[in-house]
């Protein structure tokens, strides 16, 4: 019940986010990256990245030991210094600071991977692509743009990782009206480099997203495991109940 209320409040504070996602920009596909250190690196990114605006309250620092991580290791590389062990993932800025600053309080990341599936079966792939296609927007309050969801209020908090980039566009005829022009998206330009390259960033953030489709569901790989093992034992279970009854009716004949 507390996972569906959290779904449905994720759901509720994006609701422009479905719709810019049928803007019609191609989706990537995300990389399935679900190793132990894609997902440790993915928590590390979201713990200095993502933290300080968003919060996980579905989540404890603790069940980070679910991806191979010491209670040791957790609080000293991921833990702020009030933080515990065992509290939520909370962001200590207040609710009205974030609704001056960005417009709007930003989303629990807890269920950000469901909540966008169940919007429009995207899910990861959004994010993924969102992540990668932010620019350099001097007309916007935040200085920045995206383009799977334009006029985003959330500034590009990666920008240090990816660098500065612009967008360039094109006029071109509408292809569903050749009477009308279009502007375009005709690629990025590096203004200035990052600390990673195009492929180290592509890759930290399929980490980041890998982390985020976790926690969402930590329980998943477990329930899928599951799912294999119960799958093997009706199989066998069949075969034992098939040659049970061509025995019976051996004996009937």
């Amino acid at each position: 019940m507390k996972l569906l209320k959290k779904l449905i409040a994720a759901a509720a504070l994006l609701p422009t986010l479905v719709f810019a996602s049928a803007g019609g920009f191609p989706l990537d596909r995300a990389p399935e990256r679900h190793d132990l250190a894609s997902l440790q690196n993915g928590a590390k990114l979201f713990v200095n990245y993502c933290l300080n605006c968003h919060s996980a309250a579905s989540m404890r620092y603790n069940r980070l030991r679910d991806i191979g991580l010491t209670e040791d290791q957790i609080k000293n590389n991921l833990l702020f210094t009030s933080d515990k062990v065992g509290d939520l993932m909370k962001t200590s800025m207040s609710p009205a600071d974030a609704k001056t600053w960005f417009g709007a309080v930003p989303p629990d990341l807890s269920v950000i991977t469901r909540a966008r599936s169940s919007a429009d079966g995207s899910g990861a792939d959004w994010i993924y692509t969102y992540l990668r296609t932010y620019y350099r927007d001097d007309t916007k309050p935040t200085g920045w743009n995206n383009m799977v969801f334009p006029s985003v209020g959330m500034p590009h908090a990666l920008w240090e990782l990816q660098g500065v980039r612009t967008a360039k566009f094109v006029d071109a005829k509408d292809p569903h009206d050749p009477k009308k022009t279009v502007h375009a998206f005709a690629g990025f330009e590096q203004v200035t480099p990052g600390k990673m390259t195009t492929l180290e960033y592509d890759t930290a953030v399929a980490d980041l997203v890998s982390y985020l489709s976790w926690m969402a569901e930590p329980g998943a790989t477990k329930r899928k495991q599951l799912g294999v093992i119960v799958l093997l034992f009706l199989s066998l279970l069949m075969v034992l109940a098939w040659r049970l009854s061509a025995s019976y009716w051996k004996e009937v004949k």
